[in-house]
């Protein structure tokens, strides 16, 4: 797989080490047992995958390249390039501006926006109208389109069974700014409509099977479906696609169940032909990230540590399948652990920071589980290695251990 230009800073010389050294042990990715950092009285557990992902390296080069090579230019993102904060800052720092807020709303109004600025496309995507939007002003946007090549796999598998007059089922959030972006896509060439779980997905079920009257769909999924979009006829023949950063297993459940319930309602000789095979939509790194968790799960520990930005979806899905196990801390930053008595850290339920005390418990070896979101640098987590490590009296350094793995 290609390898990327990142700045330095976001590399870690130790998780870097352990990475090679799984990756020349495991070339074809089917050991996802985590690996063992031994400090003696503290054991940290790493998952076999975390961390940036191809995507997220591919839109941090653009950016980066683009600035060094458009000296004295403007240059505009839509949103933000990745759901990282550190990131982020380290774009607009650079001079890079942002036109909306990752909810859409606009922060620069387009018609500041000349011919002779620059507008990169972050990961996520961006909508048709904003692309036209651009493109009316004069914007080039394709050397700058830093949209994620796995996205765009779902908009073009998707346009392929549209083709075949399939009805787009997307799952994912509709507020996201990729959800955003293939609904744009999708809705341009056949109808489609946003489920966000399992539990919407059991809702639109019983429009197919026709258990619900079908006007009831257009208040209960309202902002979630295509123009013109018919409930009557639009759900006869489905296919399934999600947003990148769902959990894996959660799409295959929605399709799993939407298909049984088109077997139900129609012949079941006809399922082939009214329900398209989407399986190849779904995202490599997503995929290893959240096995890598479950295989990290098998690791009797006291707690985990989940590392990302805070409106990271594919992070907040993986401190999900953390906490169904133990105590699951979600933090952003080394700079949350505040001392080995206070963690500050995020609850994405209540979308809130919260202070726990006494979160160490008092015993030795603690073993403690970290992970880390696709968009979170790998600096970030070894940051949080080391203020964890800091509090106990070490038997080995970090500097030592990256040795080990070299």
């Amino acid at each position: 797989m290609k390898s990327f230009d990142v700045p330095i800073i976001y590399r870690s010389p130790l998780i870097s080490a352990i990475k090679k050294k799984r990756k020349e042990q495991d070339k074809m990715k089917k050991d996802f047992t985590p690996t063992l950092l031994d400090f003696g009285p503290l054991q940290i557990y790493l998952a076999r995958h975390f961390g940036f992902c191809y995507g997220v390296e591919n839109a941090i080069e653009i950016a980066f390249r683009t600035v060094e090579e458009n000296s004295g230019k403007r240059i505009f993102l839509l949103s933000e390039m990745i759901h990282n904060p550190q990131v982020n800052a380290d774009l607009q720092a650079h001079g890079i501006q942002f036109l909306q807020d990752t909810n859409g709303k606009q922060i620069i109004p387009f018609e500041e926006i000349t011919s002779n600025d620059i507008v990169l496309i972050p990961a996520f995507g961006t909508t048709l109208e904003i692309e036209d939007k651009l493109k009316r002003i004069g914007i080039q946007t394709e050397k700058y389109n830093t949209t994620c090549p796995f996205v765009e796999k779902v908009w073009n598998r998707s346009e392929a069974i549209a083709q075949k007059n399939y009805t787009i089922i997307i799952h994912g959030k509709p507020m996201h700014e990729e959800t955003r972006a293939t609904f744009s896509h999708t809705s341009s060439t056949a109808p489609s409509v946003i489920v966000k779980d399992m539990t919407e997905a059991i809702e639109l079920s019983k429009y197919i099977s026709g258990d619900k009257p079908a006007e009831n769909f257009y208040t209960e999924f309202k902002g979630q479906y295509s123009a013109d979009f018919d409930v009557i006829t639009d759900l006869q023949r489905i296919g399934v696609v999600n947003q990148t950063t769902m959990l894996a297993s959660d799409t295959q459940a929605i399709a799993d169940f939407l298909k049984g319930v088109i077997t139900k309602t129609f012949q079941p000789h006809q399922v082939e032909e009214r329900f398209a095979d989407t399986k190849d939509t779904l995202c490599y790194a997503t995929h290893d990230n959240q096995t890598a968790v479950t295989g990290l799960l098998k690791i009797e520990a006291d707690f985990a540590i989940v590392v990302g930005g805070y409106n990271s979806s594919n992070t907040s899905h993986l401190v999900e399948l953390c906490e169904e196990k133990l105590p699951t801390y979600f933090i952003n930053s080394a700079e949350k652990i505040l001392s080995d008595k206070e963690i500050l850290h995020h609850n994405f339920h209540t979308k809130e920071e919260v202070l726990t005390v006494n979160y160490l418990p008092a015993k030795e070896p603690l073993r403690i589980l970290i992970t880390s979101g696709a968009s979170c640098p790998d600096a970030l987590v070894e940051g949080v290695i080391n203020q964890l490590a800091g509090f106990f009296t070490a038997t080995i350094s970090t500097e030592q251990l990256t040795a080990q793995f070299q």
